[in-house]
């Protein structure tokens, strides 16, 4: 249900509409992260207010309501825009419309959190058009995987706002993700261990891709970021660029032929900062071990190929992004990741 009557703009929102969208777009953010000046935002609470955005792909009708029952299922008041499925192509909307609808849900002072609807292709074409200054004088969650990557990382980085990435609105469809999305988001606890998954022989012998093994022993320690593959590469030498120095990153992706994958992360590797990554987390790279080519290599043999060399504390096969279970990572906090007991501990706080 469209719910734009159940809240009033705020006068900044009102603003925004009265501003010439050529001078929004135009405007050059002078924000810059600096590393020691994380912002938390605000924790959730039961009966506050979440923003439904769909910065990317198409969202049918049926996807739309999926997400608003899922959101009222975690004891959130679901609202969105008219914007959320203005159908551009395949896109959900304009360029112009979906770059307005994170500008709104962030000046609107009744949207306590924002949540995309869903993910695929588009954010990257927006990330210029962003008014990061927008963002930072409003810090609120922001939550969304897949090509939301774009999104999480770049916020973080011209803001210092830690984001989240983890499941979108239609895929808070289960108990874990429910569950492991409100341990983060509504408590200010400094000590959370995230959820794996073992599992059993019969699933990994049927498909590789759910096994889970150590690339280099170790511990290590650094603020968490990363997101889906795909994007990760393709953010590579824009102005939009993830910065891995010193971090813990985790890397998701699915239905790429292994080539695929050994290109994404030779462009990774290749890049200014990546070899400086204090550990690695990869989750299931679900569909990625099904090469059209009977000469290939498999999955494992490309990521042990790629990452081991780098003597850098890696894991693989965590429940992160394209699968059934998708644990929430918030970016920009310290995390331990020790490969020793196939851990990943948060050890500060995400929100306030």
């Amino acid at each position: 249900m469209n719910r734009r009557k159940f809240i009033a703009r705020s006068v900044q929102a009102s603003a925004l509409s009265a501003i010439p969208i050529g001078s929004v777009f135009a405007q050059q953010t002078t924000t810059n992260q600096v590393e020691s000046e994380i912002v938390l935002p605000k924790k959730l609470k039961k009966g506050d207010t979440v923003g439904l955005i769909a910065p990317g792909y198409s969202l049918s009708d049926r996807a739309l309501q999926n997400a608003i029952t899922n959101v009222k299922a975690m004891g959130f008041i679901p609202y969105h825009t008219s914007r959320i499925s203005g159908s551009f192509g395949y896109f959900s909307n304009t360029d112009i419309a979906r770059v307005e609808d994170i500008h709104e849900m962030f000046l609107n002072p009744k949207i306590d959190a924002i949540f995309c609807a869903r993910g695929g292709y588009g954010c990257t074409r927006i990330l210029k058009d962003i008014n990061f200054d927008y963002i930072q004088q409003n810090p609120k969650i922001l939550l969304g995987f897949s090509d939301i990557t774009a999104l999480v990382n770049s916020i973080y980085q011209k803001t210092g706002i830690v984001t989240f990435h983890g499941p979108v609105g239609t895929t808070l469809d289960n108990e874990f993700n429910r569950d492991q999305l409100s341990a983060i988001i509504e408590n200010a606890n400094n000590s959370i261990e995230v959820a794996t998954e073992t599992f059993s022989a019969a699933k990994t012998t049927s498909d590789s891709t759910f096994q889970n093994y150590v690339i280099n022993p170790g511990t290590a320690t650094g603020r968490l970021v990363g997101g889906n593959l795909s994007l990760l590469s393709a953010m590579t030498g824009t102005d939009f660029d993830v910065d891995y120095t010193d971090k813990i990153v985790f890397i998701e992706e699915i239905d790429e032929d292994p080539y695929r994958v050994d290109r994404m992360l030779t462009q990774l590797l290749d890049s200014k900062t990546f070899k400086h990554a204090r550990g690695i987390v990869l989750g299931v790279f679900k569909g990625c071990d099904d090469p059209k080519r009977s000469t290939s290599f498999s999955l494992k043999e490309v990521i042990l190929d790629r990452l081991k060399p780098t003597n850098i504390p890696a894991v693989y096969g965590f429940p992160i992004g394209h699968v059934d279970h998708n644990i929430t990572l918030p970016v920009g906090i310290n995390a331990t990741l020790n490969t020793e007991d196939y851990s990943l501990k948060l050890i500060e706080n995400s929100v306030s």
